[in-house]
């Protein structure tokens, strides 16, 4: 089910910041839509994925994606899904970037988060609950971010191949595999790469899978399976490389 995006529940609410919450069914879809004020996005339960011209973002459970105001972008739930978001004026959220990024739900953060949803839309600014938001701006701004982000070529070619990759990932996949897909000699194709993603063919092929995998994950898919259909020799592999990355282990992202 793809919806399309209503502004109306917030963007002229007289506030800096206001919170809604929302419940998903699986597969849900959010049509491509931008709003005016910034967006953390965070799943309390679930998985979402946020798609932009630029990337491709997923925020497992204890994770959120920042969206800053006027980004066209779509959502995908995976499974249920649990939201709880803020909505922030540009001049409450300088602070916090005018790019996509995903970052880490601390206890205090999804407690500030949980709870906002509470407030009234046109709440006391001097009492509790401006306090409440103003509280809750200042923990995002001292999130950290986490490395859950696919920068996305502009040049046809490449992003057709990359597109086809992400339908179905594999890590065995090679730079000369790509560069004679291309009709690209190896290094013309590695400098092509660079400039349009901003990383390294390897990293972005590590974390193409690791985006692809945590929706399957997240699904209840075994991590041995998932690691076998990305081309891994092995779970143990697998494993490393996502406690590496992401400090837990797979199994952790499985309901």
């Amino acid at each position: 089910m793809i919806v399309k995006y209503d502004p109306v529940a917030f963007e002229a609410v007289p506030r800096p910041v206001v919170s809604r919450g929302h419940e998903y069914p699986a597969s849900f879809e959010m049509a491509t839509h931008q709003h005016r004020r910034g967006q953390l996005l965070y799943a309390a339960a679930g998985t979402v994925a946020v798609t932009t011209p630029e990337g491709a973002w997923i925020a497992p459970p204890e994770r959120a994606v920042w969206i800053p105001g006027g980004t066209p972008h779509s959502v995908r739930m995976v499974g249920s899904v649990s939201t709880r978001s803020v909505y922030i004026e540009q001049s409450a959220s300088t602070a916090l970037g005018e790019h996509c990024r995903v970052l880490a739900v601390a206890p205090l953060l999804r407690a500030l988060l949980v709870a906002a949803v509470d407030v009234p839309r046109e709440y006391d600014q001097d009492g509790r609950d401006g306090l409440l938001m103003s509280l809750v701006v200042e923990e995002i701004a001292r999130a950290p971010t986490i490395p859950l982000a696919l920068p996305l070529p502009t040049y046809a070619p490449l992003a057709a191949r990359c597109a086809a990759f992400l339908e179905q990932p594999r890590m065995s996949e090679t730079i000369d595999d790509w560069a004679a897909d291309l009709g690209m000699h190896r290094r013309r194709f590695t400098r092509l790469f660079r400039r349009e993603t901003g990383t390294s063919f390897a990293q972005w092929r590590q974390q193409a899978c690791l985006l692809v995998a945590l929706p399957r994950l997240a699904a209840g898919e075994s991590v041995t399976t998932v690691a076998l259909d990305l081309g891994y020799e092995s779970s143990t592999s697998f494993s490393t490389m996502f406690r590496r990355v992401l400090g837990k282990s797979p199994s952790h992202y499985r309901p």
